[in-house]
């Protein structure tokens, strides 16, 4: 009989207390949303949940420049007017408004992953989920996308403390192209994304895009065009995952 998976879910109840904005598509209130379903059904009995501890300055320095999370740390939509040229060095305000508590919302993303990739290396837990997590395109100083500090990179760092190798899987509509930037170069970290192409935001990971230096042919670029259905993912996503 197989073993019983040791899942662990991280949840902190103030992440869908943000707000983008109104008018931005992007609601972290549909993160309280998924945790309402989870216990509604019951799941959250089948998995140990825990709230995660929030990343600090520091920790996000072991991927983010200093100056960008010193930035993001007193961002507020006041000092944007104050200074909106030092601004936009960090923000596309459009995609990534300054809102009110944006460092604390990146903080409770970044330390759930973090969290996570730990469970792992010490062999507390088989699976992690962080439905705070997976903001995929945030650079190494910069916003982008509605991403601020890419949780993802850092987990994956973590992950590197106590593995040769980490493969990283985005299933995104949109090109990972953050995660893919970051370990570009080393043989480490292979990237498979799995993302429309085209006229679609980010515009990157082209077929041909495969890595450079010691990371070439680590990065694995999946793009895909409008009308694709079930089957024909299907028929697309085993066959490259099975290589």
């Amino acid at each position: 009989m197989p073993l019983k998976k040791r899942i662990t879910y991280y949840y902190d109840e103030e992440v869908g207390n943000y707000n983008y904005g109104y008018n931005h598509p992007m609601k972290p209130f549909r993160m309280r949303m998924a945790h309402s379903l989870v216990a509604a059904y019951g799941l959250d009995k089948k998995m140990n949940v825990i709230r995660p501890t929030r990343a600090s300055s520091l920790q996000m320095t072991r991927f983010h420049s200093d100056d960008y999370v010193d930035f993001l740390s007193r961002i507020t939509p006041e000092l944007v007017e104050q200074e909106p040229e030092r601004t936009s060095v960090y923000l596309t305000v459009e995609d990534c408004p300054p809102f009110d508590g944006v460092f604390e919302f990146s903080s409770i993303s970044a330390g759930g992953s973090i969290a996570g990739a730990k469970r792992i290396n010490h062999g507390d837990s088989d699976i992690v989920i962080n439905w705070a997590g997976g903001l995929h395109h945030a650079k190494k100083g910069a916003a982008s996308g509605f991403c601020y500090i890419n949780d993802i990179v850092l987990a994956i760092l973590e992950l590197l403390k106590y593995h040769q190798r980490v493969m990283y899987l985005d299933i995104d509509v949109h090109h990972g192209d953050g995660v893919e930037e970051a370990f570009y170069t080393t043989d480490r970290v292979m990237s498979v994304s799995f993302h429309k192409y085209g006229d679609f935001f980010p515009g990157t990971g082209h077929l041909e895009d495969v890595g450079v230096a010691k990371g070439k042919g680590y990065a694995v670029n999946v793009p895909l065009r409008d009308g694709i259905d079930d089957d024909s993912y299907r028929s697309i996503f085993q066959p490259v995952m099975r290589m």
